[in-house]
């Protein structure tokens, strides 16, 4: 299969995960409060342990070891904390008697944006190898699950018909082929080496500064042994990766 069919068929199954947000309609209320956090914890472990044992080292042998390498990678960390800034100040900017209605609209667009860039670093990943690439889409989709979740039980709590929850939050995620398609056409033009650092600074991000505060915020000592589990079960993950593709 081509670079290109490898981007396409990855990008088209990450927006499929969407639709897991339909989930919310039959699970109870504590049902999901129950999954969504250990889901969160396994996907910070999954994203972390992707840059870490992945993406940064094969950044470096594709990229060097220079210090513009590391810039790349400050700069992936630092667009996603200006955009998640932009929303919050947005989002306060805006606020009318009822809170929940500009909240959902601006969840769609931090998620399609979020989308968009997440299909260019996964996509410079295919780019430089198949392999990688896979291990980025799966770090990226373990984190697409509880977002998704947590995204669709937003727009009907704020009073989203159902159906057109689902359609704007599955238009929402097709921005993510969108930026695995722009990536691949701009490959043509540019060396896309830079997308290895870039991504690992998106997934550092992520990973540290939005999903782990999240699951710290428990006090109770099980629930937080079981995060910390959940964690180290997504750091296994990309580390088990490794070493198949290493042998």
């Amino acid at each position: 299969m081509s670079t290109l069919a490898w981007i396409i068929s990855s990008s088209l199954v990450m927006s499929c995960i969407a639709l897991v947000g339909t989930v919310t309609l039959v699970l109870k209320q504590q049902t999901l409060e129950k999954i969504i956090l250990p889901l969160v914890a396994f996907a910070a472990g999954s994203l972390i342990g992707g840059a870490f044992l992945h993406m940064i080292p094969a950044g470096i042998d594709s990229y060097g070891n220079t210090t513009a390498f590391y810039l790349w990678i400050l700069l992936g960390f630092i667009v996603f904390f200006c955009l998640e800034q932009f929303l919050h100040w947005h989002h306060c900017r805006h606020q009318t008697s009822d809170q929940k209605r500009p909240l959902t609209y601006l969840i769609l667009i931090g998620d399609g944006l979020h989308n968009f860039i997440g299909g260019l670093a996964v996509a410079g990943t295919f780019l430089i190898d198949i392999r990688l690439g896979i291990m980025a889409w799966l770090a990226a989709a373990a984190h697409e699950i509880p977002q998704e979740l947590g995204d669709f039980a937003v727009l009907i709590h704020g009073g989203w018909e159902k159906r057109r929850a689902l359609l704007f939050n599955v238009l929402s995620a097709l921005t993510f082929l969108l930026g695995g398609i722009t990536a691949y056409i701009a490959s043509f033009h540019l060396d896309v080496a830079f997308l290895l650092p870039f991504a690992a600074g998106n997934f550092l991000y992520i990973g540290a500064s939005d999903l782990v505060p999240e699951v710290n915020k428990q006090k109770n000592t099980g629930t937080a042994l079981l995060h910390f589990v959940a964690f180290s079960l997504g750091i296994g993950l990309m580390w088990l990766i490794k070493i198949m593709f290493a042998a």
